[in-house]
């Protein structure tokens, strides 16, 4: 689904150079789902977009979905993640002049696909939103707005979705029923999961936790 071979990235800043990652390996396989752990600033982040084709690598080679992410310009990398690729974000990145549903439908009518109405409408009864697909952003909860961004991660059928504290703005309660959301669905779409979280409940539930230092993975517990 996802691999990452001697994977390095550095910038420049004020005081020089920066070395956020450094040879880092990984791979993620079809239907497992992963959990990234690590102190802000180690470096979850950056790993999570460069596994996603989000950005670019200083160094090493990044495979997505069985292509290789490096040798791709920005378009090239945009539709090699176009409905096979979903992402789940902290802020849910809902556009807020669109409704519930609208919001959901728009990556399926950008991709052109066919059945587009009828999978989101399924993919907002799936989270249990069918009677706010109506609703704009502002007139949901934090938790309703994140099970939007679930439904329109999901609705296009990703071979792997990316999640970055899809928690990390709700309270317990709500958190929990994301979590259990997200697990169902990636067992029921057989679609790889990687996130990036804080929640040690989340990932307690994942396949395989692996704790950022210094640059480096280190498998956890």
């Amino acid at each position: 689904m996802s691999k990452a071979i001697a994977l390095g990235k550095h910038v420049t800043g004020p005081s020089g150079g920066l070395t956020i990652l450094e040879r880092l390996d990984l791979e993620i396989l079809p239907g497992e789902a992963v959990a990234i752990l690590g102190a802000s600033g180690s470096g979850k982040s950056t790993l999570l977009g460069l596994l996603a084709g989000l950005d670019r690598s200083s160094t090493g080679e990044v495979w997505l979905c069985g292509e290789r992410v490096d040798d791709l310009d920005e378009d090239g990398r945009a539709a090699l993640r176009s409905g096979r690729v979903g992402f789940v974000f902290q802020n849910f990145q809902l556009l807020t002049t669109l409704t519930a549903r609208e919001n959901v439908l728009l990556p399926l009518e950008l991709t052109g696909t066919r059945d587009a109405a009828q999978r989101a409408d399924e993919a907002l009864e799936r989270v249990g939103l069918t009677a706010r697909a109506g609703h704009y952003p502002r007139q949901l909860s934090g938790g309703e707005q994140q099970r939007v961004a679930i439904a329109r991660a999901y609705a296009p059928r990703p071979e792997v979705l990316f999640a970055d504290e899809p928690t990390g703005n709700l309270d317990q309660v709500t958190g929990e029923q994301i979590i259990d959301l997200l697990l169902d669905l990636r067992s029921e779409a057989g679609a790889a999961l990687v996130l990036v979280t804080h929640d040690p409940r989340l990932a307690e539930r994942c396949d395989r936790r692996l704790h950022m230092r210094a640059g480096h993975l280190e498998a956890g517990a």
